[in-house]
């Protein structure tokens, strides 16, 4: 009897893995047809005047590759501007020398920074007052760029009649940590918010974006109080995206894999430190949202591979459990399948899903626990010690 009562459970277990799974992959394939390139538009006869805004700090081994992509732009009209935010490395060193042959770029250094700033917010603030583009696009200085990005990204613009950009770009993985997560954070951005519903609500949770490419009309920006707005909050693009979205004024998230790419972090510590500091802010630092979610992730993608190893061990557990174990196992790994094929990850990989798992988790609640006691930093700077009412 009690055997009986356990293998119910067991296999309303898998039932609901199985569910969940399969709303996922419907998401997935859905925000397939709403995640338009950033090529797809067709051009535009008129072009308004870019700012292209790069804060860096500490970025030797990125800064010159980004900056020489974007003043190879093939755009009439346009500024690059790069603001050195207090390196200790040779960032300024190398913006001169490209300064020196290039007068199209325009380099600052970064004032000091206020007690009530966060520091990529305090240099994207200083950027914008800057600039006098029509256009101002932000992208993070470990990113580089084909050359028709600006076409791409303002024919984008207009084709959505969009206040606000972001575009997802093609990440570069080498490192195992960055095997285990890169393509594990693609797939909770094209699996966790149904894009089309974002066209309807409101809602902040309906909201995806990435602040590696933000490209705003200047009224935009000014409208919803640029970087000033969200000065302290540790997720600033998800933070001024919302105020875009909730104002009613059109975002649209792309797909810049084409235009765009990206290498996020080199080692271990990098992407330590940089997933830390964000995980727990972007589930609005609720504890409890982020042990649930997480406690789903396990799951999903973690629980289906032992529940199969428990079946072949134990010739007791039921066919059917079997089955149900491994059809969850199915749906994971075609889940990762879409999205690796989508955003340009190897399709092997898929097969490193639960250590994926297993990892992010790992990372998340770390997150919390860093960020609840304000320990979290990033660029050797001390993220500020936050817990939600």
């Amino acid at each position: 009897m009690q055997h009986n009562l356990l293998f119910d459970i067991l296999s309303y277990a898998q039932a609901v893995i199985i569910l969940v799974l399969t709303w996922y992959l419907i998401v997935s394939l859905t925000n397939l047809r709403y995640l338009r390139r950033l090529h797809s538009y067709p051009p535009v006869k008129h072009f308004p005047r870019f700012s292209v805004l790069v804060p860096a700090r500490n970025e030797e081994d990125n800064i010159g590759k980004c900056v020489n992509t974007l003043l190879a732009q093939d755009y009439p009209d346009f500024q690059v501007m790069v603001l050195d935010d207090n390196s200790t490395d040779r960032t300024w060193e190398i913006l001169q020398e490209i300064a020196d042959k290039d007068k199209r770029l325009t380099i600052l250094k970064g004032k000091p920074l206020p007690d009530d700033w966060l520091g990529k917010h305090w240099a994207c603030h200083q950027l914008a007052q800057a600039s006098d583009g029509e256009l101002l696009l932000f992208v993070d200085a470990d990113t580089w760029h084909q050359p028709d990005m600006l076409r791409c990204a303002v024919a984008a613009l207009v084709g959505e009649n969009a206040a606000l950009i972001s575009a997802l770009p093609r990440q570069i993985i080498v490192t195992w940590s960055e095997i285990l997560s890169i393509p594990a954070f693609y797939l909770g951005m094209l699996s966790g918010v149904p894009l089309g519903l974002t066209r309807l609500q409101r809602n902040p949770l309906l909201f995806s974006v990435l602040g590696q490419f933000l490209l705003f009309k200047r009224s935009t920006y000014e409208a919803v109080g640029g970087y000033a707005s969200v000065r302290q909050n540790i997720v600033d693009d998800i933070a001024i995206g919302r105020k875009v979205h909730s104002m009613g004024m059109v975002y649209r998230l792309l797909d810049g894999n084409d235009q765009v790419l990206c290498r996020m972090y080199r080692n271990f510590d990098q992407l330590w430190k940089g997933l830390t500091k964000s995980t727990f802010a972007s589930f609005n630092f609720d504890p409890f949202f982020l042990v649930f979610m997480w406690t789903v992730v396990l799951a999903i993608f973690v629980e289906p591979w032992i529940m199969l190893g428990i079946g072949l061990a134990q010739p007791a557990l039921p066919f059917e459990i079997k089955v149900e174990a491994a059809m969850g196992i199915f749906l994971s790994l075609l889940l990762f399948t879409v999205s690796n094929h989508r955003f340009h990850f190897p399709l092997y990989l898929i097969f490193l899903s639960p250590i994926s798992a297993l990892f992010m988790t790992a990372v998340a609640f770390s997150s919390m626990v860093l960020t609840m006691q304000g320990k979290a930093k990033w660029k050797d700077r001390s993220m500020p010690k936050t817990v939600r009412p």
